[in-house]
């Protein structure tokens, strides 16, 4: 009989899945980021993150409401500390030692990311934590806290509820705007250690039974869960599979939920694209001790031959920078 050394979760494939004619857009905490990232470098159409990493559901929630309505900021949603501009709705990413370039920033993203949402096909949005920071000036949830003194803000936690309210209405309006939009909600793997041990498994409960809430009452064709933080607490519980800070995960962690999230979300035949563009990707960061050699020439002429048929059978994924890339290597030799 077979033994299985470890619980496996069980993730059936999604009813619409992404492939590289659809668009992605993911917003939420560093699973969105990871995810995001693997699928850019795997050439798909993706905008990841345009207010930067986001961790609570309000603030993710303020971030597609400022994209609905297009919203344009201005001098006075920005505030100057240790010299640098920044926004409560950002991360540190979109901060600026000028206040123009700061606002040239954030305003080109909200415009080019509104114009995404638009068109996208997929939403994944990652809650991180149901804690949230309030600065007490002005009642606003915030992003970001930005190192300001923690005395301005007051810290509370969202109830099941509250978020539940929240994205019911956020997600009609949302579908107004997209009505094709599929969501996906996932929670992030990650623990946030500083709120305690056990408020992070409450802030965890509260987002999982908030999105619970949320498929049973729009139904699972219009919103869909993969469970990345099952993943991780079942499948891949070993301090091994943990950076080392014993919080955040590892980078084989991370491919390995990613490998989970691609055979539930993506199409196989997407999937075999990709395999290939692994390949050309590895080909790319590959540094030979001699280039002058003729065994580096065929590496990059055979690389050469593989872009030119993924461009021939699969015109979708445009290749011309990886194509420039080793023509230009073989110029060199």
């Amino acid at each position: 009989m077979f033994m299985r050394f470890f619980t496996e979760i069980q993730i059936p494939e999604f009813p619409d899945q992404m492939d590289y004619s659809k668009s992605m857009m993911f917003l939420g905490s560093c699973f969105s980021e990871n995810i995001g990232q693997k699928l850019i470098d795997l050439k798909f159409d993706v905008d990841m993150n345009p207010f930067g990493i986001l961790y609570n559901p309000e603030s993710i929630a303020n971030s597609l409401r400022i994209l609905l309505e297009k919203r344009v900021f201005t001098e006075d949603d920005l505030f100057q500390d240790q010299g640098l501009w920044n926004s409560f709705y950002h991360h540190s990413r979109f901060s600026d030692v000028d206040r123009d370039s700061a606002l040239e920033k954030i305003n080109k993203r909200i415009s080019s990311s509104n114009e995404f949402l638009k068109r996208a096909d997929f939403l994944v949005i990652t809650f991180g934590t149901a804690w949230v920071y309030e600065l007490r000036k002005t009642g606003q949830i915030v992003s970001n806290c930005h190192k300001i003194p923690a005395a301005e803000f007051k810290r509370f936690r969202l109830g099941v509820f509250e978020v539940t309210n929240v994205y019911r209405e956020l997600l009609e309006q949302i579908w107004k705007f997209n009505p094709d939009l599929k969501v996906i909600f996932t929670v992030s793997p990650i623990r946030h250690w500083k709120d305690g041990a056990i408020e992070n498994q409450l802030s965890k409960a509260t987002l999982l039974l908030a999105i619970d809430n949320l498929i049973k009452g729009f139904g699972d064709k219009s919103c869909s869960y993969f469970p990345s933080y099952e993943i991780v607490m079942d499948e891949l519980r070993d301090y091994r599979f943990y950076a080392d800070d014993m919080l955040h995960i590892s980078p084989v962690a991370v491919d390995y939920i990613f490998e989970r999230f691609s055979k539930a979300a993506i199409t196989g035949a997407s999937r075999d694209i990709s395999k290939s563009m692994l390949k050309i990707n590895k080909a790319m960061s590959h540094r030979p001790v001699n280039p002058n050699t003729t065994e580096f020439k065929k590496f990059l002429e055979q690389t050469l031959a593989l872009i030119n048929r993924m461009s021939e059978q699969f015109p979708i994924v445009n290749l011309n920078a990886e194509r420039n890339y080793f023509e230009q290597e073989l110029e060199k030799l």
